[in-house]
Formats: C-alpha cells, sequence, structure tokens
C-alpha cells in the first residue's frame, strides 16, 4: 500500500478525467491521497473532493506562488481546518525563485499560516524554493515545531533537511528523487530516518521515471518509493509500508 502525500487532483489536468486518474490509483496500490489547497478560490473544489471520496484528504491554505489574491485571515484558516476531512495547513511557504522584489507579503501570509496552524493543532504542508533561510527562520520564530508537518517536495540540502528534522519536521519526496541529475537529493533521500520520511507526486507536476514530462498523477508514486529503496538498498515494501504509517502518524 502506498500513499500520495501531496497532490493536485482539481487542477485541470487531472480533474477532466478524475474516475481514469482514481482507478490508477487503485490498480497501483494507492490506499490514500492528500489534495492540497494553492488558494482560497479553489478550495472549495478541494474540500470537495475530499468530501465525495473516501479515501481522499485535503488541506486549506494559500501557496506563496500567488500574490494578488484573496489572504485568509487566522481565524478563517483556524474555522476550515476544524472540517474533519481538513487533516493539514497549506500549502504554506515562501518562494523566491519566480517572484522578486519585496516579498514581506509572503513572509507575513507563512506566518498566518503557522499560526493557524498551531492553534488548530494541525501539521503544516511546507512550500520552500531558493528561501530556505528565510524559510527555516520564520518557521523558528513562529514556533512552527508546536504544528509539526512536513517539507514537502523537498530538493534542499542535507543541511537543510536536518534542520527541519530538527524541528519535528518529515521529509517528503517527490518524482525529483528519481532524475538523474539529482543526485545531492539522492543523497539526502539516503540520510533521512526512515520514520520521518513521505513520498508524494505534487501531481500533475513533476512525473517520476519513466513518465518523467508527461502529465503526473497518484498512481505514479509507487515509481519514488521504488528508487528510494533502490538508494537505501531496502525493499519496495518497506518503503510503503513506513511511509504509509507516517502519513497516518502526521495527519492522525
Amino acid at each position: 500500500m502506498f500513499i500520495d502525500s501531496h497532490c493536485h487532483l482539481d487542477f485541470p489536468e487531472l480533474a477532466g478525467r478524475l474516475d481514469e486518474v482514481l482507478a490508477r490509483m487503485r490498480d497501483n496500490q494507492v490506499a490514500q491521497a492528500l489534495c492540497v489547497s494553492v488558494n482560497m478560490a479553489d478550495f472549495p473544489n478541494v474540500l470537495a473532493l475530499a468530501e465525495e471520496h473516501e479515501h481522499l484528504y485535503a488541506s486549506v491554505g494559500v501557496h506563496p506562488d500567488y500574490p494578488d489574491v484573496t489572504e485568509p485571515t487566522v481565524e478563517e484558516l483556524v474555522r476550515w481546518a476544524a472540517h474533519p476531512k481538513i487533516v493539514a495547513i497549506g500549502e504554506t511557504g515562501l518562494d523566491y525563485y519566480r517572484l522578486t522584489g519585496d516579498l514581506e507579503w509572503q513572509r507575513q501570509r507563512f506566518r498566518h499560516h503557522i499560526q493557524a496552524a498551531r492553534q488548530a493543532r494541525k501539521p503544516l504542508i511546507i512550500h520552500t524554493r531558493s528561501a530556505a533561510d528565510d524559510t527555516l527562520r520564520v518557521m523558528r520564530e513562529e514556533g512552527a515545531r508546536e504544528a509539526g508537518g512536513v517539507m514537502h517536495c523537498f530538493t534542499e540540502s542535507w543541511e537543510v533537511a536536518e534542520a527541519a528534522l530538527d524541528m519535528g519536521f518529515y521529509i517528503s519526496f517527490s518524482g525529483i528523487v528519481t532524475f538523474k541529475s539529482a543526485k545531492a537529493l539522492k543523497e539526502v533521500a539516503q540520510k533521512v530516518p526512515l520514520d520521518r520520511m513521505l513520498i508524494e507526486t505534487d501531481s500533475p507536476y513533476l512525473a517520476p521515471v519513466p513518465f518523467r514530462g508527461k502529465t503526473n498523477e497518484p498512481g505514479f508514486v509507487k515509481h519514488v518509493a521504488e528508487e528510494i529503496a533502490k538508494l537505501r538498498g531496502c525493499t519496495v515494501e518497506q518503503i510503503a509500508q513506513q511511509t504509509s504509517n507516517n502519513f497516518i502518524k502526521l495527519f492522525n
């Protein structure tokens, strides 16, 4: 059994053929998936998926790549987080790769999400890109350790992973770990303790080898597990079982 800890089934690449995507999940022994929110306008679609399908769950939050969208208040995030199918706050974090200029609004949004997660007692789904130092700093300043969570689609150094692990966070690997060019990330995947690891697709993006360049979907998460098993010299079944147990523990 595999669990996809991060996907976007509401995105148009997947939503238009949801029955097919869910069937392929079943065929590939992917028992559950977490559908992750990226903005409040589309959040109702994310929640609807979780409400309609017993094996799907949802998060609530706003991705740092969205500059001109409705900003949820801490109180609104906490209120939504009380829904029984909402298991996390996010995805949230910092991304300095695409956006430039004064990004204080990103940091303030991130702070609000951490505050909401602490109040709601729900874990965080954290996105960081080209902003690792500030991401870790804000996490420390806002007491993210109290909420816990996962560094999703991890692509940073072992030092960043260690800092997140020290705050009680899990590290999640996507299809990127299967890419030949991802040598440093493969080394991180060998070092992260198995009891602090998750696997994900981040679909419809980042399809793993042998589907690289195609539309990704939750049914492909087993290829992430296969690569990690190869890197660590263990069985795919061990990776599947441990990462599934970790998902259930983290997201209750």
